[in-house]
C-alpha cells in the first residue's frame, strides 16, 4: 500500500549560492535514504527562499517484510570439546537466540553457524523521524549557524514543519521544532500561519499566497518577463544563467522590473557598472545598440500592485555604488599605473613579494619574445626594439592596477582595470591588450588571447606561477590543486597549439630555470605531460604513443596526437592494425638506437624487394602533415603482410635474420618518430 508524503521545513531566509552548490548533493541523499530504508519511490525535492519540501504521490505505508541470513564462525572455530566458544556466544548474541537455536549452513566451503530469521517490516510513520535526521545531517553548505540555546546547527534556523502521509500528519522534531498541520504563505500576504488542509491543498494554498512553489515555474516567470521588457522598451537583457538560479533561488514571487540610472555614470567602463549591478545588487545590465545602457532589471520578492516603490528604492541603493565607481575611476586616471607598493605584497612564501614576480616574469616574456620573435614581427609589424620596450612594459604594468582604488573595491576587476587606464593614459594598443588578456584562458573552452604578443604575457604569468611553485616544493596531490597549476598549464597547451608555436618542454625548462631555487624539473615536466594527456580530447592510447615516441614540443604533440586519433578512429583501423602490431612485436628484438643498416644484395624473396621499395619510396617523400605521412605508413599493410606470408624473419642464417629484423625495425623506428605504435590500444 501507498500514500502520498509531503515534507516542508521551513527556515528563515536561505543563501542561494550555498543551496544551489547541493541541490543535487541533497536529492541523492534522500534517494539514498529511501533504499536504505526499503521505501524506494519517486519524489521529487523542491526549494524557495523559506522552505525545503519533499514531494512523494505514493511511498510505501510500510517496508516489506524480509528474510535475514546470518553467517556465523566455522563449525571448527564454534566448538570446543562439544561446547560452543566466545565466537559462537557473540554470534548467538548477534542473532538475538540462544546458542542451541542457531543452525547449520556452508559458506565458501565450510560448515558454519547459521540463523535465520524474517523481520517484520517497520511503518513508514515510524522511520520518518530518524530518516529526517541523517537527511538533515547530509546537507553540507559550507558555514553553518547556531540559534537560540541549541548547540545543534544548520544553515539558517528553522521555523516551521510538516510532516504529512496521506491524511496523517507525523509526528516529528527537528531543532525543537515539531511538525504541524501549517505552512507560511509570503509575507506581504500574511505573517500568521495558514491551515494546510490536506496533501492535495499544499500547492494550490500556497499559489494563492503568492508563493511560487517550483524553481522552474520561478524561472520560465523571470524569462517570461524578461522577453516582455525587451520588447516594451527595446532592449536587451543579460541573461546570465548563474545569475538567474540565484534569483530564482531567493524570490517566492519574481517580477522583473526595470529601473534607470544617470547616464552621467555612462563614462565608467562597463564592466564597472556590470559588477556594480550583479555581485552586490542582483541586477541584470541592460544593452541598448549593443552598448550597455543607464538601465537595469531587478527581480523583486514583492507582492504589491503598484511596484513604483521598488523601483525607486533600488534605484537609490544602485547610485551610491556607483557614484564610488566613478570617483575611484577619477581618482585613478590622476594618479596614473605605478606599481610603487607591490614591494610590500607578499606573493607566496618562499617567492617573496609581487613586484619580485614581476621581474621573474619579464625575463620569462623576454625569452619567450626572443623565441618567437618573427612570429610576433609579422604580426603587430613592429621592429624587435620596439617589441622588447613594450613586452616590458606590458609585464611592469600588468599588476599596476592591484594599487589602484577600483581594484581595492573591486578586486575581480584586476586586470580589465588596468587595461583601461593603460588605454587611456595613452599606451600602445598592443600593451593595454596585453594586459587586458594577461589571465587567459581563464578555464577550459575559455576566450584565448587575441595575439600572440599577448599569450607571451600570458603564459609568462603562468609559467612563473608554475615554476616558482615547484621550486618551494608546492606541488599538487590527488585532487588538491589550491594554486590552479593544472590549469595553468592547460592555458598553455591551449595557447600553443592555437598558435601553432614551438614549445619544447626540456628546453624551455632549461631555459627558464636559473630564476628560481634548485629543484627537481623532472617533476615539473611529468607535471606537464601528465597535463597534456588529460587535456587533449583523444584515445588516451594515442595520446599515450605520441608521448611515448619522445616528442616533447606541445604543438607538435598535439599535431601528432590528431593526425593518429583520426586514422585510429577510422572503422577499418581495428582490424588493419594487427599487422603493425606484429611490427612492434619483432622489433622488440632490434637496438632502435643503432644504425640500421639494410643490406639488398641479401634479399632472397620478391616480398623483400617490393617491401622495400615501398618503404624508400615512404621515406623520401615530403609530407604536408603528420597525417599524411602516417597514412603513407600505414599504407605498407599490403607489402607487410606479404612479407609476413612469404618471409621467415628469424632464419637460421644470422645474416638473413639481423637483416630481416633491420628492415622491420626501420619500418618501426619511422613510426616512432611520430608516434610509438606499440602503445596503440583499439
Amino acid at each position: 500500500m501507498t500514500q502520498p508524503l509531503l515534507i516542508e521545513i521551513g527556515v528563515e531566509e536561505l543563501p542561494a549560492i550555498p543551496l544551489l552548490k547541493i541541490v543535487s548533493n541533497i536529492e541523492k541523499s534522500w534517494q539514498k535514504l529511501l533504499k536504505e530504508y526499503n521505501l524506494t519511490s519517486e519524489f521529487e525535492f523542491i526549494y524557495t527562499p523559506r522552505r525545503l519540501v519533499l514531494k512523494q504521490s505514493a511511498i510505501p505505508t510500510k517496508q516489506e517484510d524480509a528474510t535475514v541470513e546470518f553467517f556465523g564462525p566455522p563449525l571448527v572455530a564454534a566448538l570446543k570439546d562439544g561446547e560452543p566458544t566466545k565466537a559462537a556466544e557473540g554470534f548467538a548474541r548477534k542473532c538475538g537466540v540462544s546458542f542451541d537455536a542457531l543452525g547449520r549452513g556452508e559458506k565458501n566451503g565450510k560448515e558454519v553457524l547459521y540463523f535465520k530469521k524474517e523481520e517484520k517490516g517497520s511503518d513508514t510513520t515510524s522511520l520518518l523521524q530518524e530518516m529526517l535526521e541523517k537527511w538533515i545531517a547530509s546537507m553540507s553548505f559550507g558555514k553553518m549557524m547556531r540559534w537560540g540555546s541549541r548547540t545543534d546547527e544548520f544553515i539558517r534556523p528553522i521555523r516551521w514543519l510538516q510532516v504529512r502521509l496521506g491524511k496523517t500528519s507525523v509526528p516529528v522534531e527537528l531543532f525543537g521544532v515539531t511538525s504541524s498541520t501549517k505552512t507560511y504563505l509570503h509575507r506581504m500576504v500574511s505573517y500568521d500561519t495558514v491551515e494546510v488542509p490536506s496533501i492535495e491543498a499544499y500547492e494550490g494554498l500556497l499559489k494563492e499566497g503568492a508563493v511560487m512553489l517550483y524553481p522552474s515555474d520561478r524561472e520560465s516567470k523571470i524569462l517570461a518577463e524578461f522577453d516582455a521588457l525587451e520588447a516594451e522598451h527595446n532592449i536587451i537583457i543579460e541573461r546570465d544563467r548563474s545569475l538567474i538560479a540565484e534569483v530564482v533561488a531567493i524570490t517566492e514571487n519574481p517580477k522583473a522590473l526595470v529601473g534607470t540610472f544617470d547616464e552621467l555614470f555612462l563614462e565608467l567602463p562597463p564592466e564597472v557598472i556590470i559588477t556594480s549591478m550583479k555581485e552586490h545588487q542582483r541586477y541584470f545590465p541592460v544593452f541598448e545598440n549593443g552598448k550597455i545602457a543607464n538601465k537595469f532589471v531587478v527581480v523583486s520578492n514583492a507582492y504589491t500592485d503598484d511596484y513604483t516603490k521598488v523601483v525607486e528604492g533600488n534605484e537609490r541603493v544602485l547610485k551610491p555604488r556607483l557614484a564610488d565607481g566613478l570617483f575611484f575611476y577619477k581618482n585613478d586616471l590622476k594618479n596614473g599605473l605605478s606599481t610603487d607598493g607591490l614591494e610590500k605584497v607578499q606573493f607566496i612564501d618562499g617567492l617573496g613579494t609581487l613586484a619580485d614576480k614581476i621581474d621573474r616574469e619579464k625575463k620569462i616574456a623576454m625569452r619567450l619574445l626572443g623565441l618567437y620573435m618573427k612570429n610576433v614581427e609579422k604580426e603587430t609589424s613592429k621592429s624587435s626594439v620596439e617589441l622588447e620596450k613594450m613586452m616590458d612594459n606590458s609585464v611592469s604594468l600588468a599588476k599596476a592596477d592591484l594599487m589602484s582604488e577600483m581594484v581595492y573595491e573591486f578586486t575581480e576587476l584586476q586586470g580589465l582595470m588596468g587595461y583601461y587606464y593603460a588605454k587611456a593614459l595613452g599606451e600602445d594598443a598592443v600593451v593595454y591588450s596585453a594586459i587586458k588578456e594577461q589571465y587567459m584562458p581563464v578555464g577550459e573552452g575559455a576566450e584565448l588571447p587575441a595575439s600572440i604578443f599577448s599569450s607571451i604575457v600570458a603564459m609568462s604569468i603562468k609559467l612563473d606561477t608554475l615554476f616558482g611553485l615547484f621550486s618551494v616544493g608546492k606541488i599538487p596531490t590527488g585532487s588538491k590543486d589550491p594554486f590552479a597549476l593544472r590549469r595553468a598549464v592547460n592555458g598553455v597547451v591551449r595557447i600553443v597549439t592555437a598558435y601553432d608555436l614551438s614549445f619544447n618542454i626540456d628546453d624551455i625548462i632549461i631555459l627558464l630555470k636559473d630564476s628560481y631555487k634548485e629543484f627537481d624539473t623532472k617533476l615539473l615536466s611529468d607535471f606537464i605531460l601528465e597535463r597534456i594527456n588529460k587535456s587533449l580530447d583523444a584515445n588516451p592510447s594515442v595520446i599515450a604513443a605520441v608521448l611515448a615516441s619522445g616528442e616533447r614540443d606541445i604543438s607538435q604533440i598535439a599535431k601528432k596526437v590528431s593526425a593518429l586519433n583520426e586514422i585510429v578512429s577510422s572503422d577499418i583501423f581495428k582490424e588493419q592494425f594487427s599487422t603493425f602490431k606484429r611490427v612492434a612485436n619483432i622489433s622488440k628484438d632490434v637496438n632502435l638506437d643503432s644504425e640500421l643498416s639494410i643490406d639488398i644484395t641479401l634479399f632472397k624473396e620478391d616480398a623483400e624487394v617490393n617491401l622495400y621499395n615501398a618503404y624508400v619510396k615512404v621515406i623520401n617523400q615530403d609530407y604536408v602533415d603528420y597525417k599524411t605521412h602516417l597514412e603513407a605508413l600505414f599504407g605498407l599493410k599490403r607489402e607487410l603482410d606479404a612479407y609476413f606470408d612469404d618471409v621467415m624473419v628469424n632464419s637460421e642464417d644470422e645474416a638473413l635474420k639481423a637483416n630481416r629484423l633491420n628492415m622491420i625495425g626501420s619500418i618501426y623506428k619511422t613510426f616512432k618518430a611520430i608516434a610509438d605504435i606499440k602503445e596503440i590500444s583499439v
